[in-house]
């Protein structure tokens, strides 16, 4: 009987400290991501007519892709801090648009490093549990307890390279440049075992430029120019080694 009670208490210390340092063990994570990007400037859109929330300007021509690469660090089980690179492809164009007799249209290629903040409003309580450390649960009923949500926030820069058509070229803007831009967005996050996850992430880029594009123009220029990126992503996470620092091994 009294080597029941002692189990049963060493086994109620042991969970709360193992809540306590789990995250502990794998506060580093490398993660990578791809999708579509959608970019929102001076060239193209439907700005003359009404246009709900943009939805109107979400189309095929308008949509490329991008691929992004991520190393992240958690600062307590709730908040992160990732550095993020993003290599991306934009295609503006007048066709099918409002400003379709100029027939202007522009390539864009551009990367991106940003420094983000994370912050986890709702966390998963699978990676919690003793069976999901072990990797003995069932998958699918616990579906919705390995999920996390998130949203995010930072700074970052943009260096653009534009390839314009003829007519674009022939206005003689900016075909180059480096600006800084805002992102933020939200994510969700499916914790598959202790050391993978998946996920999708939603998030926009305010840019300090309107030359993204290649074009800029009083008449038609009433913002600087946004993009955002629909990413699909996965990640693995490293063990903290003794100082602190990622293990490899």
């Amino acid at each position: 009987m009294k080597r029941i009670l002692l189990i049963i208490l060493l086994f109620c210390l042991a969970v709360p400290f193992s809540q306590g340092q789990l995250w502990r063990m794998r506060r580093w994570e490398a993660s990578a991501a791809a999708g579509p990007s959608f970019f929102f400037g001076d060239v193209g859109g439907y700005s003359r007519t009404k246009n709900l929330l943009g939805f109107r300007d979400l189309t095929y021509l308008q949509t490329r892709f991008d691929i992004n690469g991520n190393f992240k660090y958690r600062i307590t089980r709730v908040a992160n801090i990732r550095l993020s690179m993003t290599y991306a492809l934009f295609n503006a164009t007048d066709v099918r648009g409002s400003n379709e007799d100029r027939e202007y249209q522009s390539k864009t290629s551009l990367f991106e490093p940003a420094l983000l903040g994370e912050y986890y409003f709702i966390k998963n309580r699978a990676e919690m549990s003793y069976l999901f450390i072990k990797g003995r649960r069932s998958f699918f009923s616990q579906i919705l307890r390995s999920l996390d949500f998130y949203a995010f926030a930072g700074i970052g820069g943009a260096l653009f390279y534009v390839d314009p058509n003829e007519a674009l070229l022939a206005s003689d803007m900016p075909v180059s440049g480096f600006t800084p831009v805002i992102p933020g967005g939200v994510g969700a996050t499916l914790i598959y075992n202790p050391n993978l996850n998946f996920g999708v992430e939603l998030g926009g880029r305010y840019a300090f430029s309107d030359y993204i594009d290649g074009y800029s123009s009083p008449q038609f220029s009433k913002a600087n120019d946004v993009y955002y990126f629909l990413n699909f992503t996965i990640a693995y996470k490293l063990k903290t080694g003794p100082h602190g620092w990622p293990s490899f091994r």
